[in-house]
């Protein structure tokens, strides 16, 4: 892992289009030009009026405004020709052009907002890098949903550092509350714009999934996350198992296998770090794997039927099905359990029988035939 180097700063202080930085500093200009003629005209109808302070700013303002009530007016010379200049510099001139610009402003925001170039002021986020080839938008759409039910995450912003979508993000990707940033994760100043430093979570997706190439751009990326001290806080898709070990000293927290038609793999790896290994593990023959045996369930309840697997080394249960062959994930522990099946999460190397699975339940119910006969002689010599 890279260390003793300065975190990348949190806050994007710089303005992001010199465009927008001239808009702003000239609304301040006029604001403030705008702000002196109103103290200075205040003041002049307070000396030269027959007005308080309070009235002389009530007349200031209803002049302003071009809404002129008639119940206060200047009276002296000095007082109306200063009321005309307010009127027509103040009123008609500098407001106009505050107005106008306040207008620009807007427009020119929504259009970076759009192509993805506007840079937002963004803390405790999540940044995913790069877009899928295909199904891109179905799968943040899946992502956005399955992260935001999970606890502490309902409300999380999520940002996207992509050159997919140039032309702004589909519409229900920006209803979910998604926005993008158009650049690349190898660019310093891209990073920057999403900050990244100031992000919850950092997922950096494989460019193509099918292709062992692409780790190639995955580590740039990544090794700019861990320049930046961000590797702790990365989560990446490593096509190639070879790869893996060159992440993992870098210091990136997670690397899993892209899995495209379940993005929930990746959501798990994220608030759940270690869970996806678990997950992978379903997906091959490598460790363990899940087995469903034929076997009849009626007298136990699950919890039963758990400790019976886990005592004689064959498994854990993690479901069972139904006399309507319906599988049942999570039953109640204490429920007696009426099925024609069990799915059992064993080991790939070594997968028991049916008639192990059997013998393992029949010696448990003797087991607890035995403890209930005990307890029963307890009660009766008592």
């Amino acid at each position: 892992m890279q260390r003793n180097r300065r975190p990348l700063n949190p806050e994007h202080q710089q303005t992001h289009l010199p465009m927008g930085s001239m808009i702003q500093k000239r609304m301040k200009r006029l604001f403030l030009i705008l702000s002196g003629m109103l103290a200075l005209q205040i003041l002049v109808i307070w000396t030269f009026e027959d007005l308080n302070l309070f009235e002389s700013v009530w007349i200031t303002m209803t002049t302003v405004s071009t809404v002129g009530y008639g119940d206060f007016a200047p009276q002296t010379l000095i007082g109306r020709i200063s009321t005309i200049v307010v009127m027509f510099v103040g009123a008609i001139t500098l407001l106009t052009l505050i107005v106008s610009d306040f207008i620009e402003y807007r427009f020119y925001r929504r259009e970076r907002i759009l192509t993805g170039r506007w840079v937002y002021k963004m803390n405790d986020h999540i940044v995913i890098i790069n877009t899928p080839q295909t199904g891109g938008e179905q799968y943040f759409l899946r992502f956005a949903s399955q992260v935001r039910s999970v606890p502490g995450y309902t409300s999380i912003p999520i940002m996207l550092l992509t050159r997919q979508f140039p032309e702004g993000l589909p519409p229900e990707l920006r209803d979910v509350g998604l926005v993008h940033y158009h650049g690349s994760g190898f660019d310093p100043e891209a990073l920057k714009a999403v900050h990244a430093g100031s992000a919850r979570h950092i997922v950096v997706l494989a460019a193509d999934e099918s292709d062992a190439y692409s780790d190639s751009l995955t580590f740039d990326i990544a090794h700019r996350l861990c320049e930046l001290n961000l590797g702790s806080r990365t989560t990446i898709e490593c096509v190639s198992d070879a790869n893996r070990p060159r992440f993992e000293n870098l210091g990136i927290r997670t690397v899993i296998r892209p899995v495209r038609t379940y993005p929930e793999i990746m959501v798990r790896s994220v608030v759940a770090p270690g869970s996806e290994k678990v997950l992978e593990d379903l997906f091959n023959y490598e460790h363990d794997h899940p087995h469903r045996y034929e076997i009849t369930l009626d007298d136990l309840n699950w919890a039963d039927i758990v400790s019976a697997l886990i005592r004689h080394g064959i498994g854990t249960a993690l479901a069972y099905i139904d006399r309507d062959d319906q599988v049942i994930c999570h039953p109640e522990i204490n429920t007696e359990i009426e099925g024609k099946g069990l799915i059992v999460l064993v080991k790939s190397n070594h997968t028991p029988s049916v008639e192990v699975v059997k013998e393992a339940l029949d010696r448990y119910r003797d087991f607890i035939n035995r403890w209930h006969e005990l307890q029963t002689a307890s009660k009766s010599k008592e």
